[in-house]
């Protein structure tokens, strides 16, 4: 339940007496060509949205089949957790940061069209597992394979649109987030419950579970976004003048290497540690609440208060799409409100949010009822989403334009590979702690009772270098 980075524009930044840029016209700039078309830029935009949908759509379904799981392949609960998991992030860890080099140096069109077929092929191959250990190779090149979409969509994003229609454009791209987990839990619970009567299959002297043909045609569905990507327009990058993204042809094989890994982008985050680190280890510390609340929920409330899925999905999906919607109007508002009065705005925004989060997550699992559990947990939903853009923003504001992708790698790094600990952390908290799986909730408030208020404090912390480093960007006109 804690904040999510979620696209921010490098421009989207507000600061005092400011206001953030409205949807306008391409105008002037669309005029003189160094802009594509309005057509080709939105056509680039549908189809990141299309593949953001499934991307998250494909995480809630899986969540949605966590009980399933257990139960057909005799899983305990750390076991279910690491699959949820650190199994998602084993390959991601040494090629994550290289893979996200390529949406700087290549088409970032082929990128994403390329993690898209990757990651559609594995889906179905999950479909197809036979044994826990198979099903663990499946989810560690998932994460693998789409390590580049964060990276390739924001940066493309960033050059196909003028400033003036950027805030638009990530506005959208939200949709795509939004759709995902909100029809995700609503139709995958659905699914979910009806794959019980699909009955098991054999195939090609395989045992089909009925739960996993899901997982095949999420696959199978994934294809049409690539192709749709193929067909967008990659529009030219907007770099400073005497920048480049890429090394002098007669750069030996060293320097291309350690540039190639993000060494260069380690080095420049390392320059400016007093407020990155602490962004990165608050962002890394909530990561892991958020991710273990979004794969253990379902089988909390099952557990708990003796849901299904389809009964989950029914109540759950409706408030995750109020939650969503009214967080990105309060994110909105609370910034621009902010930026009037301080210069660290969006950093200032991001702690008092994390505050917010942290009590509505420790409260969630104590509610009485199922309702008012989900209610709490979607007001923290609210609190979580107003706060991801300004989050996201301050990484931009601060991040060298010719290594930006890489830069902000790294930080969806943190989020990506501590968030994929946090199943493994609740499940093992869950078994070897608390020990009685009918007192999963304990788990879940053990956890962010723990956590939240340690990344609270963190990001309180990187409020005043990062306004030193927004006054320093100032003054050189940047």
């Amino acid at each position: 339940m804690a904040i999510a980075p979620t696209p921010a524009a490098p421009e989207l930044i507000v600061e005092p007496g400011g206001a953030v840029p409205g949807p306008e016209s391409h105008g002037s700039e669309e005029a003189s060509g160094h802009w594509p078309s309005a057509g080709a830029a939105y056509f680039a935009l549908f189809a990141i949205i299309l593949a953001t949908f499934l991307n998250f759509f494909d995480q809630t379904v899986f969540g949605m089949l966590a009980q399933r799981i257990k139960a057909d392949f005799q899983l305990t609960d750390e076991q279910l957790g690491f699959l949820g998991g650190p199994a998602s992030i084993i390959f991601y860890v040494l090629v994550g940061i290289p893979l996200a080099r390529l949406a700087d140096i290549y088409p970032r069109k082929l990128v994403l069209a390329g993690g898209v077929v990757v990651t559609s092929s594995i889906m179905v191959l999950g479909g197809m597992a036979q044994s826990f250990r198979q099903f663990i190779g499946t989810r560690m090149f998932l994460g693998a394979g789409g390590s580049a979409h964060a990276p390739a969509a924001y940066s493309l994003i960033a050059d196909a649109f003028p400033p003036k229609k950027i805030t638009r454009a990530f506005a959208l791209l939200q949709l795509g987030f939004i759709g995902g987990t909100t029809l995700g839990v609503y139709f995958g619970g659905k699914l979910v419950v009806a794959s019980a009567g699909w009955g098991d299959v054999r195939l090609l002297g395989m045992k089909i579970f009925g739960w996993q043909w899901i997982m095949v045609y999420m696959g199978l569905g994934g294809l049409l976004a690539a192709l749709l990507l193929l067909y967008t327009k990659e529009p030219a990058r907007k770099l400073p003048a005497g920048k480049s993204s890429e090394l002098p042809a007669d750069a030996s094989a060293g320097r291309r290497l350690v540039t190639f890994m993000g060494f260069d982008a380690l080095q420049a985050i390392n320059a400016r540690r007093a407020v990155y680190y602490p962004m990165f280890g608050a962002l890394a510390l909530s990561a892991v609440e958020t991710f273990g609340l979004a794969f253990w929920r379902v089988p909390f409330m099952m557990r708990t208060f003796g849901w299904n899925e389809a009964q989950i999905g029914s109540v759950m999906a409706p408030m995750l799409l109020v939650s969503n919607l009214a967080g990105i109007l309060l994110g909105g508002i609370f910034v621009e409100w902010l930026a009037k009065r301080h210069k660290d705005a969006n950093v200032r925004a991001a702690a008092i949010l994390f505050g917010c989060v942290t009590v509505c997550a420790i409260l969630s699992p104590m509610m009485p009822t199922g309702e008012a559990s989900l209610a709490v947990m979607s007001l923290g939903g609210v609190f979580g989403l107003a706060g991801a853009v300004p989050q996201n923003a301050a990484i931009q504001r601060i991040a060298p334009p010719e290594m930006r992708g890489q830069v902000t790698a790294f930080y969806l790094f943190m989020f990506t590979f501590f968030g994929a600990m946090g199943s493994q952390v609740v499940g093992s908290v869950a078994q070897r702690v608390i020990g009685n799986e009918a007192d999963l909730w304990k788990a879940l408030v053990l956890t962010a009772a723990v956590l939240l208020p340690l990344a609270t404090l963190l990001m309180v912390r990187a409020i005043r270098p990062y306004c030193e480093e927004v006054e320093r960007l100032e003054a050189e006109g940047r």
